[in-house]
């Protein structure tokens, strides 16, 4: 048996506190961000424009084919050699971990939100949008106040099932080295070499934030599904 001691987690709660707040920010900011994204996304690929179509199905194609992981190292490394040409500087332009860590998740969340909500979208019938012209709305004022709508309620259990797989994938951003839950407890471990201790800790955090959001997204979906 592990001959645990539970103060190193008392010891390292305020930055563990630090860390948590700092994983929720991100996840909050890339599920808002990816949403709102994600929505002109499903619009664009629902578009009568080809070229529209083109351009969100290409962006949506590249960031489901390539690991997050990637994309943070890419947007890090290459992002400021190609500010520096476009800006003609002396250095390249720094970005930073944080930032990189907020847009590239942005980025990424996007494509995958957009599919969720594309699909919502063209769950509703047809007819739906059919009787809203009717009634002389524009087919905009259609989407806006009609169809989007009713596909938010269907939306919901799957866009907060991804925001939960978005919540664990923010533990990548210890590549950055940036003292997130996970990083920070990282640091505490190899720190002080109690690395059960923490890493247990993180975990339980980790299981009882997930399973308190994926009863709610059960839940959600029942309440959909008989409304529907």
């Amino acid at each position: 048996m592990f001959d645990l001691d539970p103060s190193v987690i008392v010891r390292a709660f305020p930055a563990l506190w630090a860390g948590l707040k700092f994983t929720l920010l991100l996840t909050l900011v890339a599920m808002s961000v990816g949403i709102v994204a994600g929505t002109g996304l499903a619009l664009m690929r629902l578009s009568s424009s080809k070229l529209l179509r083109s351009i969100a199905l290409t962006y949506v194609t590249v960031m489901r084919s390539i690991p997050l992981v990637l994309v943070i190292f890419w947007f890090y490394f290459l992002m400021p050699l190609l500010l520096q040409m476009a800006f003609a500087t002396e250095r390249p332009v720094q970005i930073g971990p944080v930032i990189t860590a907020f847009v590239t998740f942005c980025m990424f969340e996007a494509a995958y939100y957009s599919e969720i909500i594309r699909g919502g979208i063209q769950s509703i019938g047809g007819g739906q949008r059919q009787a809203a012209e009717a009634l002389g709305l524009r087919p905009a004022q259609a989407m806006w106040y009609v169809v989007l709508p009713q596909a938010l309620r269907r939306m919901v259990p799957l866009l907060l099932t991804q925001t939960i797989i978005l919540f664990q994938d923010t533990s990548l951003v210890y590549v950055l080295a940036i003292s997130d839950f996970t990083g920070a407890a990282s640091k505490f471990a190899q720190r002080d070499g109690r690395l059960v201790e923490l890493y247990l800790f993180v975990a339980v955090v980790y299981l009882v934030i997930c399973y308190l959001l994926s009863q709610l997204a059960k839940r959600l979906k029942r309440t959909t599904g008989k409304t529907a």
